[in-house]
């Protein structure tokens, strides 16, 4: 039957969702996908079981731009009206019955499945995969947008035989599909919302690790990346025990994956029993260092307790899913890292917090239009002065009674509250003011929790208010020096102070193998700078951090060494030329900058130099690298054809912070008139599609 493009009928105007919900309820689905990548189409079939609660004479599903060309009801061709938006399936539905509805459709979806790498020239790098979140995976599966109608999905999936399928649920069964092709069968037990549905096709290997609850983890990577696994990896195990153990409540899930893909528009997703994050967190062991997987690991995880097994009914309970998870990943970094790690990261966020607050920029937790900080971090700290009001005992009890009373099901804050409340015997109606209804950061508050629970921390105190009371110069930093051993509190010292600090200190802070305090070293300066007296004496020194198991350190030493001391430019660039860095290619971006620069550098090898910095403009790479690449080739005046003709791709990219800053710096060169001629000539020689942004900039549209 060809689309019907009509409005939805009256029925559909005036019945709200949660009076559909009230009337239906979808059980179950048993999905088919079949995603044709060179056509960036996905052909699917889907097969929902419904119980009728209530009469009614009309069911809806969100489908957003599909084609159907089947729609049954208990197998027999059923009329529907579609809108792009809506199917709509009329009937009058008995109360008690069960129906199954079947529907066959293709679509070609703008967001929410995305094609990565079948349109270059780089073999073994194509992927598919999904980010439904915010984005609703009715743009490929026929499903409900709105989270509260939770339903068993099970998946079916083709893929081609070199690829590998990551999904949610248990893998039952992989079979040749005929034409190269294998399906591969995926099995859900428990109900969920659809936005957490999920896949992810490419070329993949996989760890395989086992909780000690019995639980299989799978961890996936790029064959390229097997020496990366461990580092990426580290902890996972770890990580998945603890938060078992502290939450309370097991595991709710057949089994849990993580799988990375190629330009993902998030740092992760939590999809239900299927973590997809970006591949910019597959390091090595020298960038663990700097920017590990650690954090966005026990995040996501901690999402299939929080989010997943119980999820919020709209976005003004957001806090239960984003502050839940944000804490317990904290927690979990506690048990890894210390006291210490875990009080001075509360420390930096609760900073944060404060200057929004003091800038009248402060948000309640139940505003659905929060910002990432206020729902992530006034959320996590939500729970800390909760557990601290309530006690710990109270605090465990509750958030288990919280969970089972809601699994599978969805709920609110005051819900969440009344679970707590009944645990501790309190009366939480002023915490929920403070803490959830103010737009303010109850500053003291937390301050208080902070130095009750951590020395450092309250060292830290006593030493800024003898710094307010006193002149400078008239503290004794040794002696704060030297009473803590905390390298959070030291690294505070040196980054807060180092103009003050005495040689004494900077001596003993060189001499340390503490990474962090050698980092906060290179980032306080120290003096070393063009007008310092000091330089050379601190020189030799400095130079050291540039052997540092620290690429974010090396990046750092080699910009500094190399303003400052000219006659040595060679050396530092030679000390660093094979250095690739941290997976944004944090050093070797840096380094062919500098070595295009250089006066005299490595003369007949500054073309090359030049071609490999352009190249990581292009699409094979993330956008964290292509962004550095062309904001280098800006500040060298290096903006040529080449680089325009990847800038002007770039600004129709799917990442939308990406995409604003090619933008952004498109707009900058059609204000110059050579820039604009070059612009114009690349024009040519893209496809429309390219051209989308740069034709509404020349108001070609």
């Amino acid at each position: 039957m060809p689309r019907i493009s009509i409005v939805v009928t009256i029925f559909f105007t005036f019945l709200s969702v949660a009076q559909h919900q009230d009337k239906v309820d979808f059980l179950s689905a048993r999905a088919i996908i079949y995603p044709v990548p060179e056509d960036k189409m996905i052909r699917g079939a889907i097969d929902y079981q419904f119980l009728v609660i209530d009469r009614l004479d009309s069911i809806f599903l969100d489908a957003k731009n599909m084609d159907f060309t089947s729609v049954k009801l208990n197998s027999k061709n059923q009329q529907f009206r579609y809108d792009g938006k809506y199917i709509v399936v009329h009937k009058k539905f008995k109360k008690g019955n069960t129906y199954s509805l079947q529907l066959i459709y293709t679509c070609r979806p703008k967001q929410t499945v995305y094609f990565s790498g079948w349109d270059d020239s780089v073999d073994g790098n194509e992927q598919i995969w999904t980010q439904g979140q915010g984005k609703y995976t009715s743009h490929w599966l026929p499903s409900f947008d709105d989270m509260e109608e939770k339903v068993e999905f099970d998946l079916t999936i083709y893929g081609g035989s070199n690829m590998t399928i990551v999904a949610n649920g248990k893998l039952m069964e992989k079979t040749f599909g005929g034409q190269g092709t294998y399906d591969w069968q995926f099995d859900m037990q428990k109900p969920m919302s659809s936005y957490l549905l999920a896949f992810a096709i490419g070329d993949y290997k996989k760890q395989v690790l086992t909780s000690k609850s019995g639980i299989p983890i799978e961890n996936y990577f790029y064959p390229s990346d097997s020496v990366r696994v461990e580092p990426t990896y580290r902890y996972t195990k770890e990580i998945f025990d603890f938060l078992e153990t502290e939450i309370g409540v097991p595991y709710p899930w057949q089994n849990y994956k993580q799988v990375p893909v190629h330009d993902f528009l998030y740092a992760g997703m939590e999809n239900t029993g299927a973590t997809i994050f970006s591949d910019g967190f597959m390091i090595d062991s020298t960038a663990f260092t700097d920017k590990n997987y650690v954090n966005v690991n026990a995040h996501e995880l901690a999402h299939q307790w929080f989010g997943n097994l119980v999820t919020e009914k709209n976005g003004e309970h957001h806090w239960l899913h984003e502050g839940f998870a944000t804490y317990y990943a904290y927690l979990a970094e506690k048990e890894l890292f210390g006291d210490d790690h875990f009080y001075w990261k509360l420390y930096e966020t609760a900073q944060q917090l404060i200057s929004i607050s003091e800038k009248g920029e402060g948000q309640s937790l139940l505003d659905s239009k929060a910002s990432s900080l206020t729902f992530y971090e006034k959320g996590a700290w939500a729970l800390v002065a909760l557990r601290e009001e309530v006690g710990n005992d109270a605090f465990i009890s509750g958030i288990q009674s919280y969970l089972r009373a809601y699994q599978f099901k969805n709920a609110t804050v005051s819900q969440f509250l009344t679970e707590m409340a009944k645990g501790s015997k309190l009366d939480l109606s002023a915490y929920k003011k403070r803490w959830l209804e103010s737009k303010q950061f109850p500053a003291a508050e937390a301050m208080a929790i902070l130095e009750k629970y951590s020395p450092s921390l309250s060292l830290m105190s006593q030493m800024n208010k003898e710094f307010e009371r006193m002149q400078s110069d008239a503290i004794n930093y040794e002696r704060y020096w030297n009473s803590s051993t905390s390298m959070h509190f030291k690294k505070y010292l040196i980054q807060q102070h180092h103009q003050l600090l005495p040689k004494s200190i900077i001596e003993n802070a060189f001499a340390m193998v503490s990474l962090p305090i050698r980092q906060a070293l290179a980032n306080s300066l120290l003096g070393i700078s063009a007008t310092s007296q000091d330089k050379e004496i601190w020189k030799t020194s400095y130079e050291t951090l540039l052997e540092d198991k620290s690429y974010v350190t090396q990046e750092i030493a080699l910009i500094k060494l190399w303003s400052i001391f000219e006659k040595e430019r060679y050396l530092y660039l030679d000390k660093l030329s094979d250095t690739v860095g941290l997976p944004n290619k944090n050093i070797r971006l840096l380094w062919l900058t500098l070595a295009l620069v250089t006066p005299d550098y490595r003369m007949g090898e500054k073309a090359d130099y030049l071609n490999e910095l352009i190249h990581y403009t292009k699409s094979v790479y993330n956008p964290e690298i292509r962004q550095m690449a062309f904001t280098y080739l800006r500040d060298i005046q290096i903006m040529n054809t080449a680089v325009l003709k990847q800038l002007i791709k770039a600004t129709n990219h799917h990442s939308w912070q990406f995409r604003n800053f090619a933008r952004r710096l498109l707009d900058e060169q059609l204000e110059n008139e050579v820039a604009k001629s070059q612009i114009e000539t690349v024009r040519k020689e893209l496809k429309e599609d390219d051209l989308r942004y740069l034709n509404t900039k020349l108001n070609l549209e």
